[in-house]
């Protein structure tokens, strides 16, 4: 077997470290996106033990990106644009995500490539004080850098039970 290195890179045109926590962060949605490829619309659609769909999950990993940006980075209103491709909320009033159903994977992937050309510009300019610099909100305060690593946990946990979906929807 061939022995390969590793490496963690960094994303360029980015301040160095910030560059290599984006690089993390797009690895995620890389390898991601890697194992979807291909899947047909029953496989998105379908819910494994009245759970979510995948389709709901990769709709609620763009949703909170663009919230976590929009709220906790650039403390803005939402894009128009990017507010558009989100026509329901993130969850139902029992607390379950949205059910999305009948989305084709280009639509999902396409949401997800604009969030975060959205995402990745806000951060071209960043200084590491902007970085690490806290945002004061009511009920906590956060900065970029942590908000980054946060979406980094949040997606690659959602990759999980997404690729657990998959195998067992392959697997019938």
């Amino acid at each position: 077997m061939e022995r390969r290195t590793l490496p963690v890179s960094r994303l360029p045109g980015y301040e160095e470290e910030i560059g290599r926590w984006l690089w993390c962060l797009e690895d995620v949605r890389r390898t991601l996106i890697t194992e979807l490829t291909g899947i047909n619309q029953r496989i998105l659609d379908t819910k494994v033990d009245e759970r979510q769909t995948i389709g709901s999950l990769l709709y609620h990993i763009a949703l909170v990106e663009a919230d976590w940006l929009y709220v906790e980075v650039i403390g803005e209103e939402w894009d128009p644009e990017i507010r558009s491709l989100f026509p329901l909320g993130v969850s139902t009033e029992d607390g379950s995500l949205t059910h999305i159903e009948g989305e084709s994977l280009e639509v999902h992937v396409h949401r997800l490539n604009k969030v975060r050309e959205v995402f990745l510009s806000h951060f071209r300019t960043m200084d590491l004080n902007d970085w690490r610099k806290s945002r004061v909100l009511e009920h906590y305060n956060v900065t970029p850098e942590w908000v980054v690593y946060h979406l980094i946990e949040h997606e690659s946990h959602h990759r999980g039970q997404i690729f657990h979906l998959l195998k067992k929807l392959r697997d019938h």
